[in-house]
C-alpha cells in the first residue's frame, strides 16, 4: 500500500480524558493520520469525543476490539460506523459467522448512510501475550502459528485486514495472498539511545522498530506512550515519522 509517514502512523489516545485527547488531537493532527480510540478513553469520553475529532477533519481508528455473538457484533458495527470512523476492530477469536456478519454491517451501513465504509479489522493475539498466557488459555500454539491462523480466518471472512504484532506481520504475509489485506501493527518502538527513555515497551512483550515493521510488511503502525508520554510529543511525532521516510527511502 502507497502510504506517506503521516498516513502510515497511528497515534493510540490511550488518555482519562477528551480534553487530554483532544490536546494530544491538536498537538499532532499535522504529523499523523488517525487517531486511535480504545476502550479506557470511550469509557469516559464516548461517542461525542470521536464525533468531535472526525468533525475536525481527523481520521478516527475506534479500537474496541467487539467480540460478542453475530448479532451484536453487527449492531455495534453499525453503530460505529456512523459515527464514521475510518477503522474498527473486532476479534478475530469471534469465528468467522461473526467476522463475516461485521463486515457485512459496516458496507451495508455505509452505503445506506452515504459515508465511507471502515476497514474492519481482527485482533489476532494481543501484544502482551506470549507462549506461557496462550498456554494458560489452552492455546498450545505459538503466537506466530495463532496469529497466521487466525489471519487466514479473518481473510476467508472478508474484513479488511487484521492487527498483528511486529513479530508475526511476515508469516500474515506469506499466508494471505490478498496484497490489500491490511496489518495494522501495535508495539511500535522506535530506535533511541540509552539515555532515552520514552521508547520503553511497558507491557507489551512483541515489539519492534517502524523500520523493522515496515520492512515485514506491515501498513499502519500504531504508536501511543513512545509519543503520548514524550516530554515534547510533536518533536517525538517526527522522530517516528523521519524513520518511517528513511524506511521508505531505503526501499
Amino acid at each position: 500500500m502507497d502510504l506517506t509517514p503521516k498516513e502510515r502512523t497511528i497515534v493510540a489516545l490511550d488518555v482519562d480524558t477528551a480534553e487530554e485527547a483532544l490536546e494530544l488531537v491538536t498537538q499532532l493532527q499535522q504529523m499523523v493520520g488517525m487517531f486511535k480510540i480504545g476502550s479506557r478513553l470511550f469509557t469516559s469520553a464516548g461517542p461525542k469525543l470521536v464525533e468531535k475529532i472526525v468533525d475536525g477533519g481527523n481520521k478516527v481508528f475506534l479500537d474496541l476490539k467487539f467480540h460478542d455473538i453475530p448479532h451484536q457484533v453487527a449492531s455495534a458495527v453499525r453503530s460505529a460506523t456512523r459515527l464514521r470512523v475510518a477503522m474498527l476492530t473486532v476479534h478475530a477469536a469471534g469465528g468467522r459467522e461473526m467476522l463475516r456478519r461485521a463486515a457485512v454491517s459496516a458496507n451495508e451501513t455505509a452505503q445506506r448512510e452515504g459515508i465511507a465504509t471502515p476497514s474492519v479489522v481482527a485482533v489476532t493475539v494481543l501484544t502482551s501475550i506470549d507462549s506461557n498466557v496462550l498456554a494458560e488459555i489452552g492455546i498450545l500454539t505459538s503466537p506466530v502459528e495463532t496469529v497466521t491462523r487466525l489471519a487466514l480466518l479473518a481473510a476467508s471472512a472478508g474484513v479488511n485486514g487484521v492487527v498483528a504484532s511486529p513479530q508475526e506481520i511476515s508469516a500474515v504475509r506469506a499466508a494471505v495472498a490478498d496484497p490489500s489485506f491490511l496489518i495494522v501493527t501495535p508495539g511500535i518502538r522506535p530506535e533511541f539511545s540509552e539515555t532515552e527513555d520514552w521508547a520503553t515497551s511497558d507491557d507489551q512483550k512483541r515489539v519492534a522498530s517502524p523500520k523493522y515493521a515496515l520492512k515485514a510488511g506491515a501498513d499502519y503502525l500504531v504508536v501511543g506512550r513512545p509519543i503520548t508520554a514524550a516530554k515534547d510529543v510533536a518533536a517525538a511525532a517526527l522522530r517516528i515519522a523521519t524513520e518511517i521516510q528513511g524506511r521508505a527511502v531505503a526501499t
